[in-house]
């Protein structure tokens, strides 16, 4: 407590600087820490100051004071499966910004979203976006990418998408070509590296060859660049683990069920997973499946989450959207809570998980001094009732306000 009112009371100037305040709100800190109930949290210059008891907490004079009372805070979420590549993004050199603006609202902004990492798009377009976002004359999140995946043959559900938007994604033979396709996303500025270790085609999945796996995850982790995974089924399961992939981009609904054994592998493998649940739900709709196999296979998901999740394998939160039109969160926080994850364990997959997995933890994922200021304000508390992260009220991205309802 020293510590905070020292850093807040020392210079009676750089205190007038400071341009934001949140008070009365229950603010949960990190995931693993108590909430603080009655806080204020201090922000000044895109940074957090301070996050404190209110009444230890002095108000600067001239800062902006927003009443969260009976609100609860958190960290900025974190969305590790996105696509940038919905029809309103397409575009995002000469787009106008209203609705560049609007259309990231209706999919990332308004859910929580201050950070996420797009793991399939046009990179080119991706960076163009990322580019009037950071330059303020667009409003969104933090973008990471990995580009244009790395494909042995592009998944049959794409082909009519990027034929009509005139996209090109182009497909490897051999390991050689891997590796330098690699290496030119590295030089355009990737941030990641995804693998379609299984690519569906409607009677069969192509699965990425071991060598090409292991190849292509060599040379993105020479850049020190995250690989993920589609995986698909077992084989694409088994060349990502053995290839030495880094994040698995889904459950897997062609594998059978993850016993013991195979989490462990998992685990050895140092492997984080995205469950991307209600992807699932969704897929089983557009095929028309029935009510009864629909929820079979959403429990064979929800199963592999359980299994993994339960062996303290690290979660990831992710939702496919831009792949999907299905942007409401809430389905995927309950379905994460049917798995039997703990309102802790998914908000660290929100939240610190992410930032430590793409090496943002000394800046990003908890509420503290000196971390960037992108807080998430919630009407209902998470803790009693978890569809209450999907209730936003009110999103702060660097100290500004993205979204309010």
């Amino acid at each position: 407590m020293r510590a905070v009112l020292t850093l807040l009371f020392f210079s009676g100037a750089w205190l007038g600087a400071a341009d934001l305040v949140l008070t009365g709100a229950t603010v949960y800190t990190a995931p693993d820490v108590p909430p603080i109930a009655g806080a204020a949290v201090v922000v000044h210059d895109g940074k957090i100051v301070a996050a404190a008891p209110r009444a230890s907490v002095r108000i600067p004079r001239d800062a902006q004071v927003l009443d969260c009372s009976g609100k609860f805070v958190a960290a900025g979420f974190w969305n590790s499966h996105v696509h940038i590549q919905t029809p309103g993004l397409l575009h995002a050199r000469e787009a106008k910004a209203a609705g560049l603006s609007g259309e990231l609202d209706t999919m990332l902004n308004r859910w929580g979203f201050t950070t996420v990492f797009d793991i399939a798009s046009a990179l080119d377009n991706t960076q163009a976006l990322r580019r009037r976002i950071e330059s303020g004359e667009v409003r969104g999140p933090h973008i990471l990418t990995v580009g244009e995946p790395i494909l042995t043959e592009v998944p049959i559900y794409a082909r009519d998408f990027l034929a009509a938007n005139h996209i090109t994604m182009p497909v490897v033979k051999t390991p050689e070509e891997a590796a330098a396709q690699v290496r030119s996303l590295v030089e355009r500025g990737a941030d990641g590296i995804k693998l379609f270790t299984g690519s569906f085609q409607g009677e069969r999945v192509a699965n990425m060859p071991l060598d090409m796996v292991r190849t292509a995850a060599a040379e993105a982790h020479k850049h020190h660049l995250p690989v993920f995974a589609h995986p698909q089924n077992t084989a694409g399961l088994e060349a990502a683990i053995d290839g030495g992939v880094d994040i698995l981009a889904h459950t897997a609904p062609g594998s059978p069920a993850w016993t013991l054994e195979f989490v462990a592998r998992l685990k050895s493998a140092h492997m984080a997973l995205i469950p991307t649940l209600t992807l699932w739900d969704v897929e089983a709709r557009k095929a028309n499946l029935k009510d009864a196999d629909r929820e079979g296979w959403m429990t064979a998901m929800v199963a592999q989450l359980r299994a993994y999740s339960q062996a303290g394998g690290e979660i990831l939160f992710g939702t496919d959207v831009g792949y999907t039109d299905h942007y409401d969160t809430a389905m995927e926080y309950e379905q994460m809570s049917r798995s039997g994850m703990t309102f802790s364990q998914i908000l660290t997959s929100l939240t610190t998980a992410p930032a430590r997995r793409f090496g943002a933890s000394a800046h990003a994922g908890r509420i503290a001094a000196g971390m960037d200021a992108d807080l998430v304000v919630l009407d209902g508390d998470p803790a009693m009732d978890i569809a209450a992260l999907s209730k936003v009220h009110m999103v702060i991205r660097a100290g500004t306000i993205l979204y309010k309802q």
